[in-house]
């Protein structure tokens, strides 16, 4: 694709490559340096993304924490946080969410042609459903969010969209978080399921930093020669 978006993957698993554990708790796998950093990649970008099912387990607000990039983003003409974006098959979303009700920016919700009338009955009111084909790929996300002037998307997960977007080859740079701990439980998901990947022992991603924050480990790989550094 020519003119989509820059698209920045971040992750966090733990050193067996789980993103999460079994449990009804949210596994913290970050540290607060950690998510400091995250909070200034949210700011820099114009989307952020992340699928429905995380939008229904972890109930996520995001948004830029920091007072000070909030307002740092206002002085540029921009809402205090970049749009969200989720993606979903089912059309089963909760108006009440925080993805929905917290902030004041562009929420958008891209489904199958199928459940648009379904989504829109869901969450119409409080976002703005965009029909995306059948399936919806991630070409086609990224080509209506350009259409929209997102220059720049951060996709945050879960591990389904990160994997979407992997072997879509669509991905420019991955920032991957690594904790200082197990969790070996094969019932928990994992940062990418089976796939055909671009990158492989023959065609390898390029490393373009690695960085200890506190307990944990930041790796950022190119995945395109869009990706600086």
């Amino acid at each position: 694709m020519t003119g989509r978006p820059y698209v920045l993957l971040s992750c966090a698993m733990s050193i067996d490559g789980y993103i999460d554990d079994a449990t009804a708790e949210r596994l913290l796998l970050s540290n607060d340096a950690d998510l400091d950093r995250i909070d200034a990649v949210r700011a820099a970008a114009d989307a952020i993304m992340v699928g429905a099912a995380t939008v229904r387990r972890d109930d996520p607000r995001l948004l830029v924490r920091s007072e000070r990039r909030r307002a740092e983003r206002v002085a540029r003409g921009l809402p205090p946080s970049p749009a969200k974006v989720t993606v979903t098959a089912s059309g089963d979303l909760d108006p009440g969410a925080r993805f929905f009700t917290m902030g004041d920016g562009p929420k958008l919700v891209y489904c199958p042609s199928g459940v648009v009338e379904k989504t829109r009955e869901q969450v119409g009111a409080v976002a703005t459903v965009v029909d995306a084909g059948d399936p919806v790929t991630p070409q086609a996300v990224l080509a209506d969010l350009a259409g929209r002037g997102v220059g720049r998307l951060m996709v945050e997960g879960g591990g389904t969209v990160h994997c979407q977007f992997l072997t879509a080859g669509v991905a420019d740079e991955l920032h991957l978080v690594v904790a200082p701990f197990f969790v070996g439980d094969r019932r928990a998901p994992r940062f990418v399921g089976d796939g055909r990947f671009p990158w492989h022992p023959g065609r390898r991603a390029r490393v373009v930093e690695v960085r200890q924050i506190g307990d944990v480990v930041l790796t950022r790989y190119a995945l395109s020669d869009r990706c600086p550094g």
